[in-house]
């Protein structure tokens, strides 16, 4: 039994051997048809030719971010001179056109009841000065009455004195004659004669005595006098004061009737002739006798857009183009700005410009630059050479012939300029266009 089983797993072993050959001389080839067959292969299918791109290193220079926005040129200052008073037109010395100093004399009014007014006026001070002098004569007179007074109080104050020690010295006599009459030793004649000196003496007591409170009496009077010269003095002063007042106010009054420039600049207008009767301005829209506008100096007013605002203030550097003078570039700096945004969105700024030769004129047509942003020396690429994936951004670089993807941080963009803060050396060569149709690895060829 097992040698039949043997003999059939031999006879399967053979007819298996012969299949297996059989496959083999099917399918087996010589070298020659082996690369025939490879040749034909190739051309099926060919191979991916280069992406032709162009390329470039990138470039080093300064970006300036500037606000270029219109505007007109304005006078710094423009003054309208009216008239304060009514008055005649006496003479007039300027005209349209022409140039003035600061103060120098424009217009002279005529108004005749005011002149005689001044010199009523300074008639009146005169009066009130002579009042004062007048008064304080009278001040020194009364401080000399005190000065009299207070001697007479003195004398009779002495005259008191002398007039007691009288008194006494008969009042002493009179009492030692009568004990002599009384005694027998004296004659009563003589006690008589003595007692009528004892009362001559006590009444030279009691004048001496009134006289002293005359003497105090006077003095007080004296002083009143004082107090009452030295009150019409401050009077007479008070009344000085007045009268000067009013002729200080009558001079203010005749200074309108003579029209000044209130600084160097250019007449601009004039609207009156020789002999007009003008009236003082009543209305705002009231036709000035003659403006002057200040010419060394001139400004614009420009309205920067809200996204520009936050980088405008005082002090940054611009510069202005005006149409009319097309080979002129004005340089100037932001004076001032209203801060705040008005109701369409932008920013109230204006620029001071120097003009020395008075070539800008207010009117003209300008457009103002201002300087948001410098960025010195930096690396640039141009938008077609970036790509941005989200807040990430890349560009392409060739290397060996092959797109390389390199990350990089961008920075500031004006016009077709994109600064490049990192990711970039200098001998890299960027792909600028076709950047889309690239991939990490794919061969490229940068055109000529």
């Amino acid at each position: 039994m097992n040698r039949i089983v043997h003999i059939i797993f031999l006879a399967n072993l053979g007819v298996a051997a012969a299949v297996v050959g059989s496959l083999i001389g099917c399918h087996s080839s010589s070298p020659a048809e082996t690369q025939d067959a490879a040749s034909s292969t190739d051309a099926a299918t060919p191979a991916t030719p280069p992406v032709r791109v162009a390329a470039a290193r990138p470039l080093r220079k300064t970006l300036r971010l500037e606000s270029v926005q219109p505007g007109q040129i304005e006078a710094f200052e423009q003054t309208p001179l009216l008239a304060k008073l009514p008055a005649y037109v006496q003479e007039l010395h300027v005209d349209i056109g022409d140039r003035v100093e600061a103060n120098q004399l424009l217009v002279d009014l005529f108004l005749p009841e005011l002149k005689d007014e001044l010199r009523q006026k300074e008639a009146a001070q005169v009066q009130a000065q002579a009042e004062i002098e007048l008064a304080a004569a009278a001040v020194h007179a009364a401080e000399a009455a005190v000065a009299t007074a207070r001697a007479n109080i003195s004398a009779a104050e002495a005259g008191n004195i002398r007039a007691e020690a009288d008194y006494v010295r008969w009042q002493s006599q009179y009492a030692r004659i009568g004990k002599l009459v009384a005694g027998g030793s004296l004659d009563k004649k003589l006690e008589e004669e003595t007692r009528d000196s004892l009362k001559a003496a006590e009444a030279a007591r009691g004048e001496a005595v009134a006289k002293v409170q005359s003497a105090k009496a006077m003095l007080v009077q004296s002083q009143a006098d004082v107090a009452k010269a030295k009150a019409g003095e401050a009077v007479a002063r008070a009344r000085y004061g007045n009268a000067a007042a009013d002729l200080s106010r009558v001079k203010a009054l005749l200074q309108y009737t003579q029209i000044r420039a209130p600084y160097a600049g250019v007449v601009t207008e004039r609207n009156i002739n020789r002999g007009d009767f003008v009236q003082p301005a009543s209305t705002t829209t009231a036709k000035p006798l003659v403006s002057v506008a200040r010419t060394d100096v001139v400004r614009i007013f420009v309205a920067v857009p809200e996204m520009e605002s936050p980088w405008v203030e005082a002090g940054r550097t611009g510069y202005v183009n005006v149409q009319a003078l097309p080979d002129r570039i004005v340089e100037g700096k932001v004076t001032r700005t209203s801060w705040l945004l008005g109701a369409n969105r932008t920013l109230r700024t204006e620029l001071d410009l120097p003009n020395p030769n008075a070539v800008l004129r207010p009117g003209m047509y300008a457009t103002a630059h201002i300087l948001l942003q410098e960025r010195p020396d930096v690396y640039v690429l141009p938008p077609s050479a970036i790509v941005r994936d989200g807040s990430h951004a890349f560009c392409w670089t060739v290397q060996e012939g092959r797109a390389v993807r390199r990350p990089i941080a961008l920075g500031l963009q004006v016009g077709n300029d994109v600064e490049v803060t990192s990711g970039l050396k200098a001998d890299d060569v960027v792909v600028q266009s076709q950047v889309g149709s690239l991939r990490a690895g794919v061969a490229v060829e940068v055109a000529k």
